[in-house]
């Protein structure tokens, strides 16, 4: 099949003599009855420009035609927002003071698919633009990232590139890496996913709306100059990978860190001047883009002269100019008669500034070119909620779900060897260090991050001038989701809270990047629907309202989908940073305790899947009732100052927990396995100690704090079970030492690397 460029510039060689027809449309990826329905709303056929215009609108990317139904069902407003979800280019959330905090997540799948560094570079300089183009200085990154096996010379080259252009822009951008997460499974061979997240911080009245108003505004471009690179990259991205893909280069766009500084620091200051209507990032789609949005939401149109965007390639053509994706750029509405306040700050920060067009009030947006009228559309039939189509598509339980139901535990013979499992399971690539990535991302820079040296269950960044702290985290373990698509976004929201409570946060609020396949696939519709209603569940049960995202489908190879990934971010907040928790083993005589139920449970976990083979097993065991439970144990627990250290069980199971404690301080522990599960029955050792049940978490309480501790556990409904006791430099359970926490860390430290270096041997 011809690429989209390919696509695109085949109709152009007919132009313009050529007639639009359907034939045309399916070219550009929209359906037959889309064609229709632009006739329709046009009450004409549309040219080929404006038939460019509706395929990057109403691609999937852009306007969320076969997600948004089920979008609507998440709680969108509450808590402490500040604008509803979906109204501006981020979440905003109020965090006192006249401080609010602005925060969103995005994926860059398909890019980083055809060309990673610049991918993944360029979604980190996209989420970055739609956080400073509200107004707010970003202050910290992270991302979600998932790969094929490790061992895979693909997964390495799409490895290195991705981290190394995650680094590269924000090294250079100047906002620190403080978080993340990173899986690999097979089924992300082809299709990697790169989620990539920011936080800013903003002051109360100096937000800026992505609305055009005033009739008679001046309109302009503000940032780098325009190119072909990411021409059709909406569109890219709302299609199957396949092995033509690589073709579409083009649809990538090429990212400037440094350009990206100086447009963050001038939008900031332009802010100030007071000459600011309002202002959107040309992102996903481009110029059309940006000017549809703006104009739809301020019911208003605009009047545009395309020849005069700056260019940095000659002779571009009006199809080209509104759909390049072209980094570092904005689209700027202006108070009349300020444009020179506007052109002098873009000046001091040497970049083009151009009053390309003006607002008008018939909702009308026309594209000139050399004064002849290239396009005409309706702003608001471009646009989602307005004109885009809406979808209900079909859904079907997965064939796959019988062989997870038919998982009997009792069928799989326990480890003989728990200490060799034990190190099997800490060097596998998900749950080893990932030192080799994040060593390469700058976490000081900007000076807000205060977890380098003092690690905790969520990246805690201070906000400066101020006692407050931002706690945030990334979770999905699509493992589980793939299992029971509804309990694994459930999981996926509350380990993202519990990972903030455990760092003495309060959760806020959770924004989403929703990675599936195909959605015209039954079962992969069924796995997005179920997702959906579960996580809505489990953030009405935390009051962390869904302020914004990205929906990502199509992320499907030849081999059928990835597994289903509702990546979810979440920002929480300390009122006071000294009351920030750590997860690191402190004093040897501290008491080490497992708050939650201890279970006869393996559903998918690591051990399960990676060490003895089982592909298929339920979700392991979640009771949403239990984790708000937990959550509030610990938090009255921190703020009691009764624990000296708290993390979460995830991946791994209680070991790893143990030993990712262990790690900072390299002191050793000595504990014994409990003889029952909390349903009384006889505890399996494979369970107790590699099981990923939720709801747990492992905190040390230190000898004077015990009593207090005690008496305020007692009285909740969260199981309390004493492990041992912090000591020496070895791991010691049930009496035998398994060996000291230096070589321990030795092997989990050096993982990732070997197994490189044994996949290129």
């Amino acid at each position: 099949m011809d690429t989209f460029g390919e696509q695109i510039t085949l109709c152009l060689n007919y132009l313009p003599c050529m007639e639009v027809t359907v034939s045309t449309a399916e070219q550009l990826r929209l359906t037959a009855e889309e064609f229709d329905l632009i006739c329709q709303k046009l009450g004409r056929t549309p040219n080929f420009n404006e038939l460019c215009a509706f395929s990057g609108m109403w691609s999937e990317h852009c306007s969320y035609k076969n997600s948004i139904k089920w979008l609507k069902t998440l709680p969108r407003e509450g808590g402490r927002m500040l604008v509803k979800a979906g109204e501006e280019n981020a979440g905003l959330m109020d965090i006192g003071d006249g401080l609010g905090v602005v925060f969103k997540i995005e994926s860059h799948n398909h890019p980083s698919a055809i060309e990673p560094f610049q991918g993944a570079a360029t979604g980190v300089g996209g989420i970055h633009r739609d956080i400073f183009t509200m107004g707010a200085r970003p202050i910290a990154a992270l991302n979600s990232l998932r790969f094929g096996l490790l061992r895979d010379e693909k997964t390495q080259h799409l490895l290195a590139g991705v981290v190394h252009g995650i680094g590269h822009y924000g090294n250079c951008f100047g906002v620190p890496t403080v978080g993340g997460e990173i899986y690999f499974d097979r089924c992300y061979h082809t299709n990697p996913l790169v989620n990539a997240m920011s936080v800013g911080i903003v002051k109360a009245g100096e937000t800026v709306s992505a609305t055009a108003a005033g009739v008679g505004n001046p309109v302009l471009f503000v940032g780098s100059a325009t190119g072909k690179d990411g021409i059709g990259g909406a569109s890219f991205a709302s299609a199957d990978i396949t092995a033509e893909s690589a073709k579409e280069l083009p649809a990538v766009q090429v990212g400037d860190p440094f350009q990206e500084k100086k447009l963050l620091e001038a939008c900031l200051e332009v802010i100030q001047t007071g000459a600011v209507v309002g202002m959107q990032d040309m992102g996903a789609a481009g110029i059309i883009c940006s000017t549809a949005e703006m104009s739809a939401k301020g019911e208003v149109g605009m009047r545009i002269d395309l020849d005069k965007v700056p260019t940095r390639q000659p002779n571009m053509k009006t199809w080209e100019l509104l759909l390049s994706e072209s980094q570092e750029r904005m689209l700027l509405v202006a108070q009349k008669g300020k444009e020179e306040v506007v052109k002098k700050v873009f000046e001091k920060w040497d970049l083009p500034c151009a009053v390309i067009g003006e607002v008008t009030g018939d909702g009308i947006l026309n594209f000139y070119m050399h004064g002849k009228l290239d396009a005409s559309i309706p702003a608001h039939e471009l646009v989602l909620g307005g004109g885009a189509p809406q979808y209900e598509r079909s859904f079907k339980r997965p064939a796959y779900l019988d062989k997870v139901e038919q998982f009997n535990l009792a069928a799989i013979t326990p480890a003989n060897d728990l200490r060799t499992t034990a190190e099997q399971l800490i060097t596998t690539p998900t749950i080893a260090s990932k030192r080799w990535i994040y060593r390469q991302y700058d976490s000081m820079v900007g000076t807000n991050n205060t977890t380098t040296n003092a690690p905790s269950d969520a990246a805690v960044v201070v906000v400066k001038g101020t006692k407050k702290g931002i706690a945030i985290s990334t979770d999905c373990n699509s493992r589980y989701v793939y299992a029971n698509p509804s309990v694994g976004a459930k999981i996926a929201v509350s380990e993202a809270a519990r990972n903030i409570v455990c760092s003495g946060g309060l959760p806020l609020g959770v924004t989403n990047c929703l990675n599936f396949g195909n959605p015209y696939d039954p079962e992969v519709y069924f796995q997005f629907k179920e997702a959906i209603l579960g996580m809505g569940e489990a953030c009405r049960k935390f009051d962390t309202p869904v302020t914004g995202g990205n929906v990502s489908f199509y992320n499907q190879n030849p081999d059928g989908p990835v597994n289903p990934t509702p990546t979810i971010g979440m920002v929480g907040l300390l009122e006071d940073i000294s009351e920030k928790m750590t997860l690191d083993f402190k004093e040897a005589g501290d008491e080490i305790y497992l708050l939650g139920s201890l279970q006869n449970d393996l559903g998918c976990s690591v051990y399960l899947h990676e060490i003895v083979g089982e592909t298929h097993s339920p979700a392991p065991h979640f009771d949403l009732d239990e984790e708000l439970a937990l959550h509030q144990l610990v938090g009255s627990l921190i703020k009691s100052k009764l624990i000296a250290s708290a993390h979460d069980c995830s991946e791994g199971g209680l070991f790893v927990t143990l030993m990712e404690k262990a790690f900072p301080r390299e002191i050793g522990f000595e504990v014994n396995s409990p003889e029952r599960a909390s349903d009384g029955k006889p505890l399996r050792l494979d369970a107790c100690w590699f099981g990923e049940s939720q709801g747990r978490v492992v905190v040390t309480v230190t000898p004077q704090q015990k009593a207090a501790f005690l008496q305020h556990t007692a009285t909740g409904s969260t199981p309390v079970i004493l492990l041992g006791t912090v000591g020496g430099g070895i791991a010691k359970i049930d009496g035998q030492s398994w060996g000291e926490i230096k070589s321990w860390k030795s092997k989990y430290d050096s993982a990732i690397e070997s197994t490189m270096l044994k996949g290129n041997s």
